[in-house]
């Protein structure tokens, strides 16, 4: 036996080569042990990286970071967008049926009027709302040599048509206060057509489109002019005397004459035709107005009545209630009117009572010596068409504004606006935004009183509105 076995036998390690294997067995040892203790530090931290996640993972986290880290499908994308659409359609349709419902609260309410309009029963309510103008407010457009008769206004309120004693008709601008146009005084016994009239112009009035205008004088003349270049165009001859009233129909061009003869006329206009005459007063007829309805009112004067004159059935309706003689009338609406006379009383009327509904006596104060008083005159009257707003004229020195109370069943003075000489005619502006007055130092039928501080001119007055704030807990 070979001394290397026999040291392996032993156990004891062999010198040289054998030394060197055992060394070699020993490093590994070492190295897998190191390899070992490198593992179990790489699982350490192997275990501290888990543990910090675990840590994050368990830590609260906002709701924006939770949507960032959610990724959306295409069908759930699909269904949100869905939803916005039909969120905006939703949107959308409320705001058109919110507009919808404006809308039909004002065609509701236009129709209402236009349904009361046409019953004669509209009476909107601005009276309260007018604030009483200064003198200094006043427009004054002097131009007539002798006393202001009648007036009539544009129905764009554009301008102003004023005739006089002088036998002129002068055409205005309301915006300016110039003059556009001079009808002059024909000359007596001229040949051919008159150019204008001759004797005193007592009645005027205008088609409701602004076509035409017409005008009556002392001479039993009717003269018809377009309004725009105040060209004559016919000459209606008929009545037996004075024409002291005319009226066109509203959107027609018939128009309605009355006259010291007692009668009234109907003429077609646009075919230049007369058409018929109906007969019932029982004194010179003084006054006349229409508005829409074929028919129209007259103040009988002296025989102390108002007449409705319904043509078609060529029947009248008479209506008692002023003591003196009625001067001058104004329909409201279709079914309540406005008379004056010279008792100094006011009248409001409806069509279905014979009697006033309410009745203003002295409505412009006395005059004269202490126990010899007397009423002055109600020479003019004018209502706003549709409202509860009423203006007299006489020649006490001021235009007074009036309201009707409800049902026209009263009648209450709202201010005085200063104005000297006597008021021979009123009219209301189709806007209710100015009321403008014919001045003349004579009344427009006669010459009893002469106020020489008076200034014969057309003046304007404008009417300014003031919203009146709600009654408290309305």
């Amino acid at each position: 036996m070979s001394a290397a076995a026999g040291a392996r036998k032993r156990g004891k390690p062999a010198s040289g080569a054998g030394a060197g294997a055992g060394a070699g067995k020993r490093r590994r040892k070492a190295d897998s042990a190191g390899n070992r203790g490198k593992s179990k530090g790489g699982g350490k931290m192997n275990e501290e990286i888990s543990s910090d996640s675990e840590s994050e993972s368990l830590a609260p986290r906002k709701p924006e970071e939770e949507e960032e880290e959610l990724e959306e499908t295409a069908q759930e994308k699909k269904l949100r967008l869905a939803k916005l659409y039909l969120e905006q359609l939703r949107q959308q349709e409320e705001e058109k049926a919110e507009a919808r419902a404006f809308e039909e609260d004002q065609v509701a309410g236009r129709l209402k009027e236009d349904v009361l309009e046409q019953r004669g029963r509209l009476q909107k309510s601005v009276a309260k709302e007018i604030q009483a103008p200064a003198s200094a407010d006043i427009r004054v457009l002097r131009g007539h040599q002798l006393s202001v008769t009648c007036l009539v206004i544009t129905p764009d309120d554009s301008a102003i048509f004023s005739a006089a004693k002088d036998c002129t008709i002068i055409k205005w601008s309301v915006e300016s206060g110039r003059k556009l146009h001079v009808i002059p005084r024909a000359k007596k016994g001229a040949e051919g057509k008159p150019s204008g009239h001759s004797s005193h112009v007592l009645c005027m009035a205008i088609s409701s489109d602004g076509k035409y205008l017409a005008s009556g004088d002392r001479s039993k003349l009717i003269l018809i002019w377009e309004a725009q270049s105040c060209q004559h165009l016919y000459t209606f001859t008929g009545h037996r005397d004075a024409v002291s009233g005319l009226a066109f129909r509203r959107s027609t061009h018939q128009l309605y004459s009355t006259s010291h003869d007692r009668s009234v006329k109907v003429w077609n206009v646009a075919e230049n035709s007369y058409v018929e005459t109906l007969f019932g007063h029982q004194d010179a007829v003084a006054a006349l107005d229409a508005l829409s309805r074929e028919c129209c009112v007259t103040a009988g004067g002296r025989d102390g009545t108002v007449r409705v004159w319904k043509i078609p059935e060529e029947s009248q309706l008479v209506f008692y209630g002023h003591q003196g003689s009625i001067d001058c009338i104004h329909l409201i609406n279709e079914e309540h009117m406005v008379s004056g006379a010279d008792d100094g009383s006011v009248a409001l009327w409806g069509l279905s009572k014979k009697r006033p509904l309410a009745l203003q006596r002295e409505a412009h104060g006395l005059r004269g010596e202490p126990g010899l008083e007397q009423p002055f005159w109600i020479s003019s009257v004018a209502a706003a068409l549709n409202t509860d707003l009423v203006a007299t004229g006489s020649h006490s020195s001021c235009v007074r504004l009036w309201q009707c109370g409800e049902g026209f069943r009263q009648l209450d003075l709202l201010c005085d606006i200063p104005l000297v000489g006597f008021i021979n005619s009123l009219k209301f502006s189709s806007s209710g935004d100015f009321l403008v007055a014919g001045v003349g130092q004579e009344h427009r039928l006669g010459r009893w009183w002469r106020i020489k501080e008076a200034r014969n001119s057309v003046c304007i007055i404008p009417l300014r509105r003031v919203p009146v704030p709600p009654a408290a807990g309305s």
